[in-house]
């Protein structure tokens, strides 16, 4: 077979050396108990076998090397292996969150103009009665009638049943997908990504995170389940749903972790915050990685302890665009705990290997080509960007975004071996800002679009929320701006913990106040506002929608008061 740059090329692999070995169980059947059995299991063989043939059927009904394929499967056998079967053609996959706005996801798709659509018979309900995707003239569905599209997976699978091996010679800059932001900061971005970002990722990852063959993985983020396979790892999909990880059940997570020994848990913060207030012991776990957004330290400090003595609690911080970018474990989370308390923002750890992070002065406008005179000493908070073998290049036919944030670097060459053209790479501008300190640690201070610019200078969300979010009665708070940049009065919005009756406002909103006068960069906020209940993202159920936020504090009265209850 040719050798391919395809994060599918190990399935083969492992169906060849470990065929009977369980690659993903899935929910199926549930007990008298409630609990899933689990009962859906697909070895490694055939896994294999099975993506082989719908590969070798999609091939029959034109979907082949380049052909851009939306993909609107929930997390489940028959998403795993059109994925597989996708990557193995060479096709390119498009991934966009369901619960997207409908106008924002429409756009997306519109932008991406695929040339087919695969999807469960609700997706292609609405991809008719919403004008989806118009540009697909390949339509399979997941169902059991072919009523909505032009075939079902089980036919298409069914011709291409006995095919032979599929694996398409797709090179390192090909491209292997195409990846939808979570649109947290706006409309989401079609991230492009080639091969060699995902054979990168895999082995960043392992290597990072000390992943081993052999292990069991509770991804309950599923498409990261795709890189376990590329890592001998087997996968049991949650019994939850993924979109909505702050609304898991403790008591079916903590069962699979239980009957199959999991080993790895990979999750959002809004799900260690679901485990870590079921307060139960984890004895199995000895990695546990959480993305998407701060982890609050107390959760840390509570999943700490129900996990063994010698587990790992790591914290990756990334983005769609580049994951991972720099990670840092639970123990030295913990002890930089008091310095975020006091406004230093959120420690994020040291680069991943081989990535360079480095910050540069904070600004809205293009950066065409790099210059070193563009980063900022030690110490001084500025834009995150980051160079590495996982960072992506562009985004799909969105061309003014992709010039806001990337910087093509030339890199140096030595006169003797200097080539025609000189090598390259591209900087990605995270559009979050941070620092850097003595120990080469990063620290992240928030969204650079979140940023308050007030007559007295910027505040950062991630140096101001944590300050205030060490009063007992505060469960979160989101720092806005209202009015124009460079005059913006700062407003913090404020949730209260759970139990904590409304009444209790007038009382925490002084104690709010003396809080804010106690710290320098603190003692200009005035404002404070009590709201029921933060809108989030889709994705991870943990970033904060600040714009929305901000949108509303607008509407308010300029003052607050035990008698003024915003509407929220």
């Amino acid at each position: 077979m040719t050798d391919s740059c395809n994060i599918a090329a190990a399935l083969p692999r492992l169906a060849a050396t470990q065929p009977d070995r369980i690659a993903m169980r899935c929910p199926g059947s549930r007990g008298a108990d409630g609990l899933a059995r689990y009962d859906i299991t697909l070895s490694y063989a055939e896994l294999d076998a099975r993506s082989d043939a719908i590969a070798a059927g999609l091939a029959k009904r034109g979907v082949v090397r380049g052909t851009r394929t939306v993909v609107m499967v929930r997390p489940s056998p028959e998403f795993f292996l059109l994925m597989f079967a996708l990557f193995k053609a060479g096709a390119v996959p498009v991934l966009v969150d369901p619960g997207i706005d409908r106008r924002a996801l429409r756009q997306c798709l519109d932008e991406a103009r695929p040339q087919a659509f695969i999807g469960i018979p609700l997706a292609h309900a609405a991809r008719k009665l919403l004008g989806w995707a118009k540009s697909a003239r390949i339509t399979v569905t997941t169902g059991a009638r072919a009523w909505l599209g032009e075939t079902t997976l089980t036919q298409v699978e069914r011709e291409g049943a006995g095919a032979a091996a599929q694996l398409a010679p797709t090179a390192p800059d090909d491209v292997a997908a195409i990846l939808f932001t979570s649109g947290s900061t706006g409309v989401p971005k079609g991230v492009v990504y080639r091969h060699r970002h995902f054979i990168a990722q895999a082995a960043m990852l392992r290597d990072a995170f000390g992943i081993v063959p052999g292990g069991v993985n509770l991804p309950t983020f599923p498409p990261f389940a795709l890189f376990d396979p590329a890592l001998g790892v087997t996968s049991i999909l949650p019994d939850m749903d993924p979109t909505r990880p702050a609304k898991a059940d403790p008591r079916r997570l903590h069962d699979a972790i239980a009957r199959f020994g999991i080993d790895q848990l990979f999750g959002s913060p809004a799900l260690m915050t679901v485990l870590a207030r079921y307060g139960q012991p984890l004895p199995t776990l000895q990695r546990v990685m959480s993305a998407g957004a701060p982890v609050p330290a107390d959760v840390v400090a509570t999943l700490r302890g129900l996990l063994p003595a010698d587990a790992r609690f790591w914290t990756p911080y990334g983005a769609t665009e580049c994951l991972p970018v720099a990670m840092v474990e639970g123990r030295e989370l913990e002890a930089t705990r008091a310095a975020t308390g006091a406004g230093a923002g959120t420690c994020v750890g040291r680069p991943v290997a081989p990535n360079e992070v480095r910050i540069i002065g904070i600004s809205d406008a293009a950066i065409p080509e790099w210059s070193d005179g563009l980063c900022l000493p030690v110490g001084e908070v500025g834009e995150i960007t980051v160079a590495g073998p996982t960072v992506t290049d562009t985004y799909f036919n969105r061309d003014a975004q992709t010039r806001l944030a990337k910087i093509r670097e030339l890199l140096p060459t030595s006169p003797a071996s200097a080539p025609a053209d000189p090598a390259e790479r591209i900087v990605h501008r995270m559009g979050d800002v941070g620092w850097l300190d003595a120990e080469g640690r990063l620290w992240f201070c928030g969204r650079k679009s979140h940023r308050v610019e007030t007559a007295a200078g910027p505040l950062y969300t991630e140096q101001v929320e944590p300050v205030f979010n060490t009063h007992p009665d505060v469960r979160r708070t989101a720092l806005v701006g209202v009015g124009e940049p460079g005059a913006q009065v700062p407003v913090l919005c404020v949730e209260l913990a759970d139990g904590v009756h409304r009444r209790a406002w007038p009382r925490i909103e002084r104690e709010l106040g003396e809080i804010a006068a106690a710290h320098p960069h603190t003692a200009g906020i005035a404002r404070f506002l009590w709201h029921t209940g933060f809108p989030v993202d889709i994705r991870h159920n943990a970033k904060i929608g600040r714009e929305k936020l901000a949108l509303w504090a607008a509407k308010q009265p300029m003052i607050s008061s035990g008698r003024d209850f915003p509407q929220s």
